[in-house]
């Protein structure tokens, strides 16, 4: 099992000043946080200081501490290991399904995904994509089209647009020889961390490409996602459309309240 980064000095963290509008002062202090974790000085998977150190280092209460850590851990920025210590989350195959996978069998089954590559190519950027990741038309990108099977069935037509500035270096070799899922290669080899996702669902009628990727009969009712994956200030990295053949299979939301 691979030991984890070893936590920096601190982080390089400084004390930090009471707002001037008069913010509470947990949220500062979860802004250098994440500032840390963007900037790469507190890396994917290292381990943080202990609440003792972060606090002194910022000059705050271990109260003020807990409260900004608290956000990071509920919004799957940080995570805490009973007994280890708090570390930077990093993207894996629990991450995925609990977060951002959301397909399962009507009977409740849920398994991950199957994923099969179908096509990678070197594009241009339409309309659709570009006003999603904030970009121009007709700016480079890459298009990937992925098929993914559960219980041995194709369910799952999934388009991704990503910036090829953003993934520079990135080829179809390294996209398949992935070691995990594609969330921990772009935070791993590029450093882009995804931490939310804003979706879009509708129902459409299958297309000739929903009809060659998932078998479904032409103008069958199927269901389609179009999400702009997030990173950190909710900077668009990623532009998926998703089709769902929904004859055997439910998109499911698991929803919760703020406390």
């Amino acid at each position: 099992m691979p030991r984890p980064a070893p936590a920096p000095a601190a982080c390089g963290f400084a004390p930090i000043s009471p707002d001037a509008a008069g913010a509470p002062l947990y949220r500062a202090v979860k802004r250098a946080l994440l500032q840390a974790i963007e900037s790469g000085r507190c890396p994917a998977g290292a381990a943080l200081p202990s609440e003792a150190e972060l606090a002194a280092a910022f000059g705050v209460s271990i109260g003020t501490l807990r409260h900004a850590t608290d956000d990071l851990v509920a919004e799957h920025i940080l995570v805490r290991r009973q007994g280890r210590g708090t570390f930077v989350a990093v993207h894996n195959a629990d991450r995925f399904m609990f977060q951002f996978f959301h397909v399962e069998r009507g009977d409740g089954l849920r398994q991950a995904p199957q994923v099969e590559l179908v096509a990678y190519e070197r594009v241009r950027m339409e309309e659709e994509p570009a006003q999603a990741l904030g970009l121009r038309t007709g700016e480079p990108a890459i298009q990937i089209d992925n098929r993914l099977l559960l219980q041995g069935r194709a369910v799952i037509h999934d388009r991704l647009t990503l910036p090829a500035l953003l993934f520079k270096g990135l080829t179809e070799k390294r996209f398949r020889e992935r070691a995990s899922t594609i969330y921990h290669l772009y935070q791993t080899e590029f450093g882009i961390t995804v931490t939310r996702a804003s979706e879009r669902t509708r129902a459409v009628i299958a297309d000739r490409q929903a009809v060659r990727m998932l078998g479904v009969a032409p103008g069958a009712a199927v269901m389609q996602v179009r999400r702009t994956a997030l990173s950190f200030g909710d900077k668009p990295v990623e532009y998926r459309v998703s089709t769902i053949n929904t004859a055997h299979h439910e998109y499911v939301q698991l929803l919760s309240r703020p406390a």
